[in-house]
């Protein structure tokens, strides 16, 4: 009974995401107990790597919302990425002060999983992406999440998938990366969003993270914060949390998702984020049916 009572009272509901979570207790081991979990039961490294998305494609085609979205890539070489982000990230980091996203970016356009298997990123979707913006558009239909007229900001919008089905579902949304990332977004958005009746609206903007954000990001402070695929490097979480709390007011609701490739730094992140966020795992049963993924992790988090 007494187990029971414990799994019961770690199911919550967290900001104003109807769908009960499972609740990352704050402790000296909570994060590496949370890691170890995950990949104990969802074991990522034996599943599908890409399920949903295609690295070598020019097009994302995937339907949603009652539209058939057409999001464009732009894959690069992996062995030309794997040779030039490790010599230049670490000449860089070596040479002169740049920030941590700054640093990050180079390593989402060649990141390792924890068998040291790399990939390509930043500029292609990854299977994360496709999650949450399901994720959301599921939890719309099943009254667990009302996004028409909210504020959303979505960070390292990279493609800009997610961005386009929250506006498509009704936000009033603002979709945010690196400047060098502005082009192929703006793309996106003019190809998938002008010919359709939005419920709601969206734009673009450029976003240092750490940097103190536009005044139109921050006042008023966003109903909902997205993010896929934003957690992929250690010397990226500090400005990302730093970030997340600039952009985080009392009612504001933030939706993560990661895929499962390093275990160390998804730890590294939860530890930190604990700090000043309450933090709270969705399950799988939450998710859009046909779209989950052992690979994938999605969090809600709060701020305390």
């Amino acid at each position: 009974m007494a187990n029971s009572n414990e799994e019961e009272e770690r199911m919550v509901k967290l900001g104003s995401y109807g769908g009960e979570v499972r609740l990352v207790v704050d402790g000296d081991e909570s994060a590496a107990e949370e890691t170890m979990l995950l990949w104990g039961i969802q074991q990522p490294t034996h599943s599908k790597p890409n399920a949903f998305v295609s690295h070598s494609s020019l097009h994302l085609s995937l339907d949603s919302c009652g539209h058939s979205l057409s999001i464009l890539q732009s894959p690069s070489s992996l062995k030309l990425a794997v040779a030039l982000v490790m010599g230049v990230m670490n000449l860089l980091i070596w040479m002169i002060h740049i920030s941590a996203q700054t640093i990050g970016a180079l390593a989402r356009d060649c990141v390792w999983d924890s068998r040291g298997t790399p990939g390509v990123t930043g500029a292609v979707m990854w299977d994360s992406g496709v999650v949450l913006g399901k994720f959301l558009e599921h939890s719309v239909d099943s009254g667990m999440l009302v996004l028409q007229g909210k504020k959303i900001v979505e960070l390292g919008s990279g493609c800009g998938l997610v961005g386009c089905i929250a506006a498509l579902l009704g936000g009033e949304v603002i979709l945010s990366d690196l400047p060098d990332r502005m082009r192929l977004l703006r793309k996106n958005i003019e190809t998938n969003m002008k010919q359709v009746s939005l419920r709601g609206s969206i734009t673009v903007t450029e976003l240092t993270w750490g940097e103190d954000p536009d005044a139109e990001i921050v006042d008023p402070s966003p109903d909902y914060v997205l993010g896929s695929d934003v957690v992929y490097s250690e010397e990226a979480v500090g400005d990302l949390l730093e970030t997340l709390m600039q952009l985080s007011g009392p009612n504001t609701t933030i939706f993560l998702a990661g895929e499962l490739r390093n275990d160390a730094i998804l730890e590294y992140f939860l530890e930190a984020a604990m700090n000043n966020f309450t933090i709270g795992r969705v399950d799988q049963t939450l998710w859009h049916p046909d779209y989950c993924s052992n690979r994938v992790v999605l969090y809600v988090l709060v701020k305390k």
